[in-house]
């Protein structure tokens, strides 16, 4: 790491103020951690739930006489002139205030929309750790503030903004990416003394329930290393076996459409192959069918379930490459150096098996105010969208829900404009309704949704289409 050297001789400034919107666990780890960075100040949190924004602080053990409730901007500034941390459920004062980088985690589309163009105007830089308005409208918002010279990053800690550095890094030194994606959080792990495969699934309400699959032993040969040339008939087998599991989600998917539309990679079907995989299975399975794998060509981006022991490394949520290098005298390097290849060596993984989420934010914060730079991909273009389909009948007056939506089913989709028959952006759904009814194994498309008076969201997203479509 060279980040010394980028923030004491590089940089513009030598502290970052920063404000946090949303106080959920994602938000909570950027203020908590930051009381260890020595560059990094969160002077404001904002939450429509005010104790989750003093529930941020106070994980900090900072004590409650310190942590001011504000509800103006003129209570907020002479709360942060004190020295006392300001939370507010007003997130428009944040932009008002002396801070340099706002960080966007509401998770809501059209707030996070409605926030960064607030901070266009407040002359703020924005990290949007908020997927949901960054699947949607992230291309353009990139141009946008950078045209105003300031920066619109995604965030480190979380998928998306690593992948896009690992391609980034593997393509800077010559290699080839063959394919990459991320790993979900939950894992399938195999015990096969017992002969079952666990996911840990969420908790419900504060109990975590895990889901359990009992393996018979037919299939458990189904569940054994890949033999050669054998990757679709397991991927194949382990799917049925394992589809009592918890599957990939719509933000998974979410995750999917940014990494793509920021490296170039493409998916190779469009509800991907989500692969239930060990770690070194993965460039066996995950390259072209020329290299004995399941794409039809190279460049491809996916999923994996990470399938693993219990005394096995984890993947932690991470991501992954799938790597060659053109020099056969490299390519050796790579895999008698550490990474793992295939069965004749011609391409091998590269993993990050993790992502720390807000304890590691801190760097995207300080590259934006610090540097001028963001931690994404130098480029970012708007190549797919991610849509949905309905998955039972659903009737006119609908209320349409976010990733979690039982009544649909997420795929991905080429970017395509504002159209009637064309599929609308996932995320755009997010709380409007059907105004029309639609059959089971459709595809929601503009002109069965009613549109919003006003919506910023839908408002920016037509100048993406403008810049990048049209």
């Amino acid at each position: 790491m060279f980040y010394h050297h980028l923030f004491e001789k590089f940089a513009k400034q030598s502290h970052v103020k920063a404000a946090l919107i949303g106080g959920g666990n994602y938000g909570t780890a950027i203020v908590t951690q930051s009381l260890f960075n020595k560059y990094l100040t969160i002077n404001a949190v904002a939450d429509t739930n005010i104790e989750n924004a003093k529930k941020s602080y106070r994980e900090t053990n900072i004590p409650d006489e310190d942590i001011c409730l504000c509800n103006t901007v003129a209570e907020a500034k002479e709360a942060i002139e004190q020295g006392k941390y300001v939370v507010t459920s007003n997130p428009d004062i944040l932009f008002q205030l002396e801070v340099d980088v706002v960080a966007e985690a509401t998770g809501n589309p059209e707030a996070g929309a409605y926030h960064a163009q607030l901070a266009l105007e407040n002359k703020k830089h924005m990290v949007m750790i908020t997927k949901e308005t960054d699947s949607v409208i992230g291309p353009v918002l990139h141009q946008m503030f950078k045209q105003k010279g300031l920066v619109y990053t995604p965030v480190d800690g979380d998928q998306p903004a690593l992948l896009m550095q690992l391609v980034e890094w593997a393509r800077l030194i010559g290699l080839e990416v063959v394919s990459a994606g991320k790993s979900r959080d939950g894992e399938y792990i195999y015990d096969e003394k017992e002969g079952t495969v666990t996911h840990p699934a969420e908790e419900k309400k504060g109990i975590p329930v895990p889901v359990v699959v009992k393996i018979s032993p037919e299939d458990a040969k189904y569940l054994e290393f890949i033999p050669e040339g054998k990757g679709e008939e397991y991927l194949r087998k382990r799917k049925e076996i394992l589809s009592g599991l918890p599957q990939a989600a719509g933000f998974d998917y979410c995750e999917i459409v940014m990494m793509a539309n920021a490296t170039g990679l493409i998916p190779d079907t469009e509800t991907l192959h989500r692969g239930s995989l060990r770690v070194n299975e993965v460039p066996i399975v995950y390259c072209s069918n020329e290299n004995g794998g399941i794409f039809g060509g190279e460049g491809r981006i996916d999923i994996i379930n990470c399938l693993r022991r219990e005394d096995e490394a984890s993947m932690g949520g991470g991501v992954y490459l799938v790597v060659r290098s053109k020099s056969a005298y490299s390519q050796n390097i790579l895999t008698s150096k550490g990474l793992i290849g295939n069965y004749d060596n011609s391409v091998a993984v590269l993993c990050h098996p993790y992502h720390l989420c807000g304890v590691e934010s801190s760097t995207s914060l300080m590259s934006a105010a610090m540097l001028g730079v963001d931690t994404g991909s130098k480029e970012y273009v708007h190549r797919f969208d991610l849509a949905r389909r309905a998955v039972r009948d659903l009737s006119a007056g609908t209320l349409c829900g976010n990733d979690r939506d039982p009544n649909m089913a997420s795929f991905i989709t080429p970017a395509a404009t504002k159209s009637g028959i064309n599929p609308i952006p996932a995320h755009m759904l997010n709380g409007n309704k059907l105004k029309v009814n639609v059959k089971a194994g459709e595809v929601i498309t503009y002109d069965m949704v009613a549109e919003p008076e006003q919506s910023v969201l839908w408002e920016i997203r037509s100048q993406q289409e403008d810049y990048f479509l049209k």
